[in-house]
């Protein structure tokens, strides 16, 4: 079965695999940066950074030796800015440790700062030759509908033997390409929805095409509902200037820079919350003089709204209580700065009204 396996999925392959930059190189650097920015996001989406980023980070010591504000700058629209952060991280270890050589080794690669087992994997196989399979929602979809795997394959457990599975089917002089082939495979025919089974070269050998409904596989459990948040953010004018605060580096959107405020506890009014975040935040005080607009948004695990309000500094002098940096800026000055997807969109109706 192994055998038959690889042979169908690989000769696929050959004729309709997609054309993707980082299959057109063996640079382990220019791989990393690939399966970083491909985490939690699609390769076309992907790909319309990947060339800008590189462009601006050529190599492995261009990066590590940038400020990490000027590379949170190139993550924009990318989502997830903790991978710009990670990435960074990881290319100042390998230029300290690795001697600026990305390293081969699995265990090596999963110690550097947001690299999990399938972006190890997948530079080890891609980059290095080495036979370690990659298991991204698209190739675990395959796999559990050729081998009517009904377990849901977020378990840890029914994860093990997937993966275990792989191991057995992974022809260890093609690894590489037997892993591009199984995700393409995912991505392109064997689709989360309307499988477009008799165009896969795995269906004759498929027990899930054959038991007649492919699609109810995987069997995943429902997920808990998202949280919901209510955050109060300040627009805190001395002036002409407003500040803005700068998260601590590490944590949630760490590096980046935002109107300050937080989340409201229970029993709080929105300004009450504010200028209680404020102070813990800052050290200041502030008068909240009215809203100036709301806004939704959500991440992988929560979501919230953000009410946002102008305000106006009153006493105390700013201290980085709860936050890495802080600047008294004006609007042109904004451009400078790598914002949260929300805190962008509340600076594009700032400058409007500003400039209106």
């Amino acid at each position: 079965m192994a055998e038959q396996f690889g042979h169908r999925l690989l000769a696929w392959y050959s004729d309709h695999g997609r054309d993707l930059p980082w299959r057109h190189t063996r640079d382990p650097y220019h791989i990393l940066v690939s399966e970083i920015m491909l985490q939690q996001t699609r390769a076309g989406r992907a790909l319309r950074y990947l060339a800008s980023f590189l462009e601006v980070f050529p190599d492995l010591r261009t990066l590590a030796e940038a400020p990490l504000d000027r590379v949170l700058k190139m993550w924009p629209g990318m989502g997830y800015h903790a991978r710009a952060g990670h990435l960074h991280a990881a290319a100042q270890i390998i230029l300290k440790n690795h001697q600026g050589q990305v390293p081969c080794g699995l265990e090596a690669l999963r110690a550097l700062p947001g690299v999990g087992y399938n972006a190890a994997a997948s530079v080890a196989s891609l980059a290095c030759g080495e036979a370690w399979p990659v298991l991204d929602g698209n190739a675990i979809r395959v796999l559990c509908r050729v081998f009517q795997l009904q377990a849901d394959p977020r378990s840890h457990a029914q994860h093990g033997r997937l993966l275990a599975l792989a191991k057995t089917l992974l022809p260890a002089a093609q690894a590489g390409s037997f892993n591009q082939a199984l995700m393409d495979l995912g991505a392109l025919i064997c689709r989360p929805s309307a499988p477009q089974c008799p165009r896969c070269p795995l269906s004759a050998i498929c027990e899930g095409f054959a038991s007649g409904d492919p699609a109810s596989l995987p069997r995943l459990s429902p997920r808990q509902p998202r949280p919901h948040y209510d955050i109060a953010a300040g627009i805190i004018w001395r002036g002409e200037r407003f500040l803005i605060a700068q998260r601590r580096p590490g944590g949630f959107l760490g590096g980046l820079w935002e109107f300050p405020g937080g989340k409201r506890e229970q029993g709080e009014s929105l300004e009450q919350c504010l200028r209680r975040e404020i102070m813990e935040e800052l050290g200041i005080r502030i008068r909240v003089d009215g809203p100036f607009m709301n806004l939704k948004h959500g991440y992988k695990h929560f979501r919230f709204t953000l009410h946002a309000f102008q305000c106006t500094y009153l006493r105390g002098r700013p201290r980085t209580i709860g936050c890495a940096a802080y600047r008294w800026i004006q609007i042109e000055e904004l451009q400078n700065y790598a914002l949260p997807w929300a805190d962008q969109k509340l600076a594009a109706v700032l400058r409007t009204r500003v400039r209106g």
